[in-house]
C-alpha cells in the first residue's frame, strides 16, 4: 500500500537518498528543506517517473514556518504515514572549550529541536489514527564523543534518547519509532562541517569506502515495509573498516 513520507533536509545526501529510494518504492512524497530551486529540481525529476511529490521549503530551525506548513497541507496530503527526521548538520571539529557558540545553537537548533519540532506538528496525527512510523537519523556519534565531535555527539546522543523516549510513549499505540544511526557516510556533511573547505572534507574518505546516502535510505525502505508487527527500533550502519565512530582502518 501507498504511504505518504514526508522527509526533512531532502535537497541533498541521506535525505534526498530517502527520496528517491521511497519513490522506487511507489510512496508519495513531502520533502523539505531550505533551498526552495533544489527542492523544485527534486520534484520534477521524480514527478517524471510518476511520484507524486508536495515540497514546502522552510528550515525546520523556524518553528512557527513549519507550522504553517503543515497546518496548510491539502487534505490529501494530511494522512502523513511516515515522517523522516533527517536534517541535520556538523560544525567544526574545535575542543569543546574553544567552540563557536553560535555554531553550537545551530547544531542545537537544527539537530534536536528542529526534530522535535517536526515530532510535535506529524504524530498527534499518526496518534488520532493509531498508525504511523517516526524514522530519526541519528548517528553512531550518538553512541560515544570523538575527539572533536563534543556537541554535535551530544546532539546525536539526544536523537537516541528521543527516540527512545517516543517509543515509550506511543507503545501503546500501532506507531514505530526507528533510530538509524550511521557511520561514514559520503555527502556534503563533511563539506558543510569544515565550512566549504573541500580539500579538508574529501580527506574524511581517503582510504576507505564510506557509505552513501543511498545505503541508508535502503535500511529506512526496509524499516517503514517491515511487517505491521515488527518495530526496527535502532540500526548501527558503518563502513565495513569502520569499527566504531573512532575506530576507522584506511587502506
Amino acid at each position: 500500500m501507498n504511504k505518504i513520507v514526508l522527509i526533512t533536509g531532502a535537497t541533498s545526501g541521506i535525505g534526498l537518498g530517502c527520496a528517491r529510494k521511497f519513490a522506487e518504492n511507489g510512496d508519495q512524497l513531502i520533502l523539505t528543506g531550505r533551498n526552495e530551486k533544489r527542492l523544485e529540481e527534486i520534484r520534477h525529476e521524480l514527478e517524471a517517473k510518476g511520484t507524486k511529490v508536495l515540497i514546502l521549503p522552510f528550515d525546520v530551525r523556524d518553528a512557527d514556518k513549519a507550522k504553517a506548513c503543515i497546518d496548510s497541507l491539502p487534505e490529501e496530503w494530511q494522512h502523513i504515514d511516515v515522517l523522516v527526521n533527517n536534517a541535520g548538520l556538523a560544525l567544526g571539529l574545535e575542543p569543546e572549550y574553544e567552540g563557536n557558540v553560535d555554531e553550537w545553537a545551530t547544531m542545537i537548533d537544527t539537530n534536536i529541536k528542529g526534530l522535535l519540532t517536526m515530532t510535535r506538528l506529524v504524530v498527534p496525527g499518526m496518534v488520532a489514527r493509531n498508525s504511523g512510523h517516526v524514522i530519526n537519523v541519528g548517528s553512531v556519534a550518538g553512541d560515544a564523543a570523538y575527539a572533536g565531535g563534543n556537541v554535535y555527539c551530544a546532539t546525536k546522543a539526544a536523537v537516541k534518547a528521543l527516540s527512545d523516549g517516543l517509543r515509550i510513549d506511543v507503545a501503546n499505540t500501532a506507531i514505530r519509532v526507528t533510530n538509524l544511526k550511521p557511520g561514514l557516510v559520503e555527502t556534503n556533511f563533511s563539506n558543510i562541517r569544515f565550512r566549504g573547505d573541500t580539500d579538508r572534507a574529501s580527506n574524511v574518505y581517503k582510504g576507505i569506502t564510506p557509505l552513501t546516502g543511498d545505503d541508508i535510505a535502503d535500511v529506512a525502505v526496509y524499516a517503514a515495509n517491515a511487517p505491521a508487527h515488527v518495530q526496527i527500533a535502532e540500526v548501527l550502519i558503518l563502513a565495513t573498516h569502520q569499527a566504531s565512530g573512532s575506530v576507522i582502518v584506511r587502506k
